[in-house]
């Protein structure tokens, strides 16, 4: 307990105090209000009063919101200080005016806010950045297809909405069974959009990877469920599908939780069919049962899974969307399908404020 309580007042020391790269940045930016000052009362047309905003907006991006208070009372009495002499020396000289007050107080304030904002998330100036890009990448990384043996071809193409880096919509796949000889594939879409359901796109990406292979093909969307359910979100639903592949024989079964339906080009027929599964929502009850639907991919055959921002619209029914979609895929019947996934979202949904998600599984 002496130490937990040690710990405590060491992590708010350092709080206030900050580490030394805050350090050598507060002793910096301190250094410039005198200077900005200075210069402001010497070369007032060159350096007007409101060149104090400059530290302050420095400050609220760089500095804890202790050190950021220190830089604003340094600030103040700058202000002031410059007020005062400017007050007293001839008109020629441009006063400090209530408006240049306000706007030094805008800024000021705008700065505190997001150093607490900064301070309440935990991450560092100088990993902030470093930490998104990692975590997209982390997120794109899990997202990657293992590679199929010969005869198979496999891509995935994912766009989030309003050209954002993080999606709702994720893939998480992996070779099981005997020899690795079955392809698991769970394609998700988490209710919300872009960065509003990245969070929880995240961690449930994380936890489907773990569950995919390590259950029963036909527990694993009961055993999504129940994650979904303990989580308790206020908007905690989502629609997932997944696909089990027999690599040898091309024989699949796709079990379906409240998702679009699958589309298989039949290479015997020149022909698009939806293969439809019955399930709930992810998240919506206990107990869910989840009834497959089984197919054989021959060679030649293509199976598309896909999210519903790719095909739905509210201006139009569900099985229009479908038409279009199978329309633009017919042209890549004669050539291949290779980089098709990604300019059938091109194509089909490029202006579309919504997640896209297109997995595409061929047999050659």
């Amino acid at each position: 307990m002496h130490r937990a309580r040690t710990g405590l007042r060491r992590s708010a020391v350092d709080s206030f105090r900050g580490d030394g790269t805050d350090w050598s940045v507060f002793a910096a930016l301190l250094l410039t209000v005198p200077l900005l000052a200075a210069g402001t009362l010497a070369w007032p047309q060159w350096c007007p009063p409101e060149a104090l905003v400059l530290p302050l907006v420095a400050g609220g991006l760089l500095l804890r919101p202790a050190s950021l208070l220190a830089l604003y009372a340094v600030t103040a009495s700058a202000l002031v200080t410059e007020t005062a002499l400017l007050g007293t020396r001839a008109l020629r000289q441009d006063p400090v005016t209530p408006g240049t007050i306000l706007v030094v107080a805008a800024v000021a304030l705008s700065g505190l806010l997001i150093a607490q904002f900064r301070s309440r998330v935990g991450v560092p100036w100088q990993r902030g950045n470093t930490m998104l890009f990692d975590l997209r990448e982390r997120i794109r990384a899990q997202s990657a297809l293992p590679p199929l043996p010969k005869g198979w071809h496999r891509e995935m193409s994912l766009r989030p909405a309003g050209g954002q880096s993080f999606s709702g919509d994720f893939v998480v796949a992996a070779r099981t069974g005997p020899d690795r000889r079955v392809l698991e594939a769970v394609l998700t879409d988490v209710s919300g959009k872009g960065m509003d359901a990245a969070s929880r796109s995240l961690l449930l990406s994380g936890a489907f990877g773990g569950l995919l292979g390590s259950l029963p093909p036909h527990a694993f969307l009961p055993a999504a469920n129940g994650y979904l359910l303990r989580q308790n979100w206020d908007e905690g639903f989502a629609t997932s599908v997944h696909l089990v592949l027999d690599l040898d024989s091309g024989d699949y079964e796709l079990l379906s939780a409240g998702h679009v339906p699958g589309l298989q080009l039949c290479a015997g027929t020149g022909r698009w069919k939806e293969v439809t599964a019955e399930g709930p929502l992810l998240g919506v009850y206990e107990g869910a049962e989840f009834h497959p639907a089984k197919g054989t991919l021959r060679r030649g055959d293509v199976l598309m899974l896909f999210t519903d921002g790719l095909v739905e619209r509210s201006d139009r029914d569900l099985s229009e969307g479908i038409d279009r979609l199978t329309g633009e895929a017919d042209r890549y019947v004669a050539t291949g399908f290779r980089g098709a996934a990604w300019h059938l979202i091109e194509s089909v949904a490029k202006d579309v404020n919504d997640d896209r998600a297109l997995l595409l599984i061929s047999r050659e």
